[in-house]
């Protein structure tokens, strides 16, 4: 999941950093940059509005015009990382992510202090299957910015769906790579409270755990589903926290639970458990 209006904002906010640190004021390529990334985001905006009805020829010539714009100002201003930041972001959304790194490396190479460059570089690596790569640009962000949730989400996604290959390398272990998978994840939820995704995924990653905390994670899914923005998602964190009571023996608890749950999505997942309280009664 990407998060367009969050990471343009990471790129403006990355252009002002950089003119603070000068002590001096707006540049033209900043002001240039700002006048195209508010085109970029109206005409990406509008799209997302027209949906079906989206006229994808009329969004791909304006795109290429903004390309065209993007080419223009790094021409004139070949030393500007926060042009090659945000072309480099626009191409990753329109699925150029080879052309996109190639931008990220080229302002990581001018300046090398910006954390959303590290960010992206190290999901460009990790999605190429290079995670051991991948996580140091994940925690160069990290300490880079150590206040922004996003940079420490990115690291516990790695650590989790990666561990085989952290395993494997023999320079982390077991320990480790849960450890550090959970206080991300932690970070990431304490950092943006409100924010339902980490929450979710701070709760889900003690499903993964050797020797999970269970009662935790209870009140965990608990905070989740009082931040849930549906009924749909409300429900399954329920599913999720009656998944742990029946790990715990408390089938009744786990019963109540289950029969709240209406949402037609979650059906499939609502008759596992049941299934699994018929199989658990036999035994």
């Amino acid at each position: 999941m990407r998060l367009p209006f969050r990471r343009l904002l990471l790129v403006l906010l990355c252009a002002a950093a950089l003119r603070a640190r000068a002590d001096d004021g707006e540049s033209l390529p900043e002001s240039t940059l700002k006048q195209i990334a508010q085109r970029q985001q109206a005409l990406l905006a509008d799209a997302a509005k027209q949906g079906e009805n989206l006229d994808a020829e009329s969004l791909k010539a304006q795109l290429q015009e903004i390309c065209h714009e993007y080419d223009l100002l790094l021409q004139g201003s070949p030393n500007f990382a926060p042009g090659y930041v945000a072309y480099g972001d626009l191409l990753w959304k329109v699925d150029m992510r080879k052309e996109a790194v190639g931008l990220f490396l080229k302002a990581n190479s001018i300046e090398p202090d910006i954390p959303l460059v590290k960010n992206e570089i190290g999901n460009y690596l990790a999605e190429e299957g290079k995670p051991l790569e991948a996580v140091n640009y994940f925690l160069a962000a990290i300490k880079l910015e150590p206040s922004e949730p996003l940079y420490h989400y990115e690291l516990g996604k790695l650590l989790r769906d990666a561990r085989a290959d952290f395993l494997s390398s023999g320079d982390w272990t077991r320990d480790s790579i849960d450890g550090g998978m959970t206080e991300a994840f932690r970070r990431a939820a304490e950092l943006a409270p409100d924010d339902f995704r980490y929450n979710w995924e701070y709760a889900d990653s003690f499903g993964v755990l050797p020797n999970p905390d269970w009662d935790k994670a209870l009140k965990l899914w608990a905070v989740v589903e009082d931040k849930a923005p549906g009924p749909e998602e409300r429900q399954a964190a329920r599913l999720k926290a009656a998944d742990i009571l029946i790990k715990q023996g408390k089938r009744d608890q786990a019963r109540l639970l289950i029969d709240t749950v209406t949402e037609p999505q979650l059906q499939a997942q609502k008759q596992k458990l049941v299934a699994q309280l018929a199989e658990n009664a036999k035994k």
